[in-house]
């Protein structure tokens, strides 16, 4: 039967020892998606929302939100992060902006927390940086799509 990792055998919280773990090159993918009206969409795609570059602020928002990803969720290791990615695509058709994030490091243990942290937080920021056109909007989908390394090895989400 497998156990959650950050419980110790009396069922307190516990951070996870990683001191003996081999170092290896790790990877995540993570996205999400918010859904908001056509009014939103429009602005965002002719780059006439009065807040400036929405995209760029809220890539920036994700990529620091993951390289503080420990500070957020309390068990989670520091990591020196070797690359942080935040991708933004308009998808005006099905009235959403979809969030992918990348995370890399060599290390001990993997960068899934970070990869959903970065996508959080800019999906957050680009609701905060749309809300007054479209209260309304939703946040969904947030998921791991990918992660690479450590003792699982290769591991893709279900689509």
């Amino acid at each position: 039967m497998s156990q959650f990792s950050h419980v110790n055998q009396s069922g307190e919280a516990n951070m996870v020892d990683v001191a003996n773990k081999a170092s290896s090159v790790r990877e995540a993918r993570a996205e999400a998606f918010v859904y908001m009206n056509a009014d939103a969409i429009a602005l965002i795609e002719a780059g006439n929302h009065h807040k400036g570059d929405i995209f760029g602020v809220s890539r920036v928002a994700g990529i620091m939100a993951a390289k503080n990803t420990s500070q957020l969720i309390p068990l989670c290791h520091p990591l020196l992060l070797s690359k942080v990615a935040v991708d933004l695509e308009l998808q005006a058709d099905q009235n959403r902006v979809r969030i992918e994030s990348y995370c890399k490091l060599e290390g001990k243990t993997g960068v899934e927390m970070e990869a959903l942290t970065a996508a959080s937080v800019t999906s957050l920021t680009l609701f905060d940086m749309c809300k007054a056109v479209d209260p309304g909007m939703k946040i969904e989908g947030l998921k791991v799509l990918e992660k690479i390394g450590g003792k699982t090895g290769h591991w893709v989400g279900e689509s």
